[in-house]
């Protein structure tokens, strides 16, 4: 297994949720880590968190979806950090409501979030990178991006895209020895998931936790670098 001690990554949506799971879980392993998110609050008391395992951990406020604020925010973290080695393309948001029903704009910014949003913090953490000929790169779709359902026409359409536009990507950058994975995690107990009322607290013993989540991406990045973890769903075993 490869060691994770010392490198460098970037986690959107850091705050809370799956991305905080996945911040803490790379904090146990010496993992040095920035996360961004849009509540400066929520990601100060997870920095502070982050550092009471004894690695580097700072934050940076943008929304995923504003291109210009997102190259300010990347450029800043690879200055601070010195170098990036991980991005965890974790920031989304999700509703839920009929084709008809669900106002244009709404639909819209779920698109823009989900998809132009990876696409944007990509763009901007890939070339360094491919300077450094190495790297990885983790995308979170969902079970939504494999079949669609009613009322999730706009959140299944935004994770089918991050589907597509993740798994070229990896056919594109495998010649840069960076490795990217599509991970398709089912219902999680996160923040979101709570929010939207389709997980509950209390839901430790029959739903996946972010934990869960977290420890698949750490075996992942564990492999040695002739492996290469492509894609994963990950499933409670609770039907």
């Amino acid at each position: 297994m490869s060691t994770l001690k010392n490198k460098k990554a970037i986690i959107t949506g850091g705050g809370r949720g799956l991305g905080k799971a996945t911040a803490i879980a790379f904090a146990k392993e010496g993992i040095d880590i920035a996360i961004t998110g849009r509540n400066e609050v929520v990601l100060k008391e997870t920095v502070a968190e982050l550092e009471t395992y004894g690695i580097k951990a700072i934050y940076a406020v943008f929304d995923v979806s504003v291109y210009e604020g997102v190259k300010k925010g990347i450029k800043s973290i690879v200055n601070t950090l010195g170098s990036v080695d991980i991005l965890v393309n974790n920031a989304g948001i999700a509703a839920f409501g009929s084709f008809n029903d669900m106002p244009v704009d709404q639909w819209s910014q779920i698109i823009q979030t989900n998809v132009m949003g990876m696409y944007y913090v990509t763009k901007e953490v890939l070339p360094y990178l491919i300077d450094k000929n190495e790297g990885d790169i983790i995308n979170v779709s969902s079970t939504a991006g494999l079949s669609g359902n009613a009322t999730t026409s706009a959140y299944s359409a935004s994770k089918f895209a991050v589907i597509g536009m993740s798994e070229s990507l990896m056919k594109e950058v495998r010649k840069n020895n960076i490795r990217v994975c599509t991970l398709t995690p089912s219902t999680i107990a996160s923040d979101m998931s709570i929010e939207l009322g389709i997980a509950s607290k209390d839901s430790e013993d029959s739903v996946l936790q972010p934990e869960d989540f977290a420890e698949l991406i750490v075996a992942g990045l564990k492999l040695p670098r002739r492996a290469m973890l492509k894609s994963a769903a990950l499933w409670s075993t609770n039907p």
